[in-house]
């Protein structure tokens, strides 16, 4: 087994304070990531990209949202130097703030119509600011639960800011569930859709805080005095043989929960509406509830997962996303809005918890403490450009090719789930942090 620093005893910061924070901070952050995957498939393709064609304006409203997965990497290596050489809390303050200010100001925006080519150029802009923030956000916030943990406990905690995600996507489809109810839908489009961006002011001051109570992890103060922090983060991680095959196979291990997310959560939304021709409504809101069932078993695989180990349980996730795929699309095709709904709930709230419980305290395991925020970060962000940006482009452009029909697409899921099994468990555990 690898050493690492011990994390340390937390002196006087209280450990729920931690949680608390680190869970309110992705939520925020992962509201305003998605607020632009769900408005990309209903709203944007509309007013920022019109076309006589629905799907050239589909895919290219895709286009924009993959944008920001290109500019996460970039976030992760910035802030996870900043994050690995002045500490943890300050970055994550810097993350929160750039979000929250870049979504409010998308929600702000003049249209296509409006203002022509200027409106896509901004928004795209803007996605761009959101990438590099949510690129720094998620390792800190993992790292900021986990490195308080005790041992044993530590995918529990773990666990915890990853809720974020499940509540950021149900606030962000529920709000526009809500929206699209009380509204017609000329307007919806003129200005039901900015209340839910300008809603993110509101949550990032809540989020600040709450951070800003928050002191730095003990096992970052520990390494920072006996060690010293290190000049290049980033050129660290590729100087030793282990961390480089971490890295690589960590790389390849989140293909499966990237493309699963991004296949249920962001496609989905598209494909139910204009292919399947489902209410909106009623899709937003099945997103909704399988999201709640997302973020309640969260931490209950994060307890699994601290009894079996994050790499067994991630790479059991991923084999099992393999397996459900194609019966998932067929029972799609059958247009039954329960079975939809069950079918959805099953994938994105049972099937994603298993891979998204353990995953950041799996790859919190690739790196020591001096590099682990931007191990983390890179990882996790790098693998986003193929795994989660490319996904709604990828399965779109399949089922085209397909004639409409959705075994293609699916084809393609299944290989990422078998290449993220295959790669977790090429991990050895000897080579892992703790």
């Amino acid at each position: 087994m690898t050493t690492d620093v011990a994390p340390g005893k937390p002196a006087t910061a209280n450990v729920r304070t931690v949680l608390v924070s680190s869970l309110i901070g992705t939520t925020v952050e992962w509201y305003d990531f998605f607020l632009y995957s769900t408005a990309a498939g209903l709203v944007f393709d509309k007013l920022f990209f019109p076309s006589e064609n629905e799907f050239v304006g589909t895919m290219l409203s895709f286009v924009t949202f993959f944008v920001g997965f290109v500019a996460r990497p970039i976030g992760g290596v910035l802030f996870g130097h900043i994050g690995d050489r002045i500490g943890r809390k300050r970055t994550l303050v810097t993350t929160m703030v750039a979000m929250g200010l870049s979504t409010a100001a998308m929600g702000a925006l003049p249209t296509y119509d409006q203002v022509g080519v200027v409106a896509p150029l901004l928004l795209v802009l803007l996605r761009l600011f959101q990438g590099l923030a949510i690129g720094g956000e998620w390792a800190g916030a993992v790292l900021m639960a986990v490195e308080y943990a005790p041992p044993g406990r530590r995918a529990r905690f773990g666990s915890y800011p990853q809720i974020g995600l499940a509540l950021g996507l149900g606030l962000g489809t529920g709000l526009f569930a809500i929206l699209g109810r009380t509204l017609d839908e000329q307007q919806f489009l003129d200005y039901g859709w900015r209340i839910a961006f300008a809603l993110s002011l509101v949550l990032v001051v809540v989020g600040l805080v709450i951070r800003l109570k928050v002191e730095e992890t003990p096992a970052f103060d520990e390494v920072r005095r006996l060690r010293g922090v290190v000049r290049i983060p980033f050129l660290e991680l590729f100087r030793n043989r282990v961390r480089r095959r971490n890295t690589l196979l960590g790389l390849l291990s989140r293909w499966a929960e990237g493309a699963a997310f991004n296949t249920w959560a962001v496609f989905f939304i598209s494909y139910a509406t204009s292919t399947l021709k489902l209410n909106r409504t009623d899709v937003l809101v099945q997103v909704m509830l399988a999201s709640i069932v997302l973020a309640g078993l969260l931490v209950v695989f994060g307890r699994v997962a601290d009894r079996w180990s994050p790499r067994r349980l991630y790479a059991a996730g991923a084999a099992v996303y393999a397996l459900a795929v194609y019966p998932a699309f067929a029972a799609f095709q059958t247009r039954n809005v329960l079975l939809v709904g069950l079918v959805l709930v099953l994938l994105l709230g049972v099937v994603h918890a298993m891979l998204y419980a353990p995953q950041g305290t799996l790859y919190a395991q690739l790196a020591p403490v001096q590099l682990r925020y931007t191990g983390m970060s890179f990882v996790y962000q790098f693998s986003g450009i193929y795994a989660s940006g490319l996904t709604p482009l990828i399965v779109t452009a399949l089922v085209a090719a397909g004639g409409g029909t959705p075994w293609l697409a699916c084809g393609y899921l299944a290989l990422t789930g078998v290449i993220g099994a295959a790669a977790t468990l090429a991990l050895r555990k000897h080579d892992l942090f703790f």
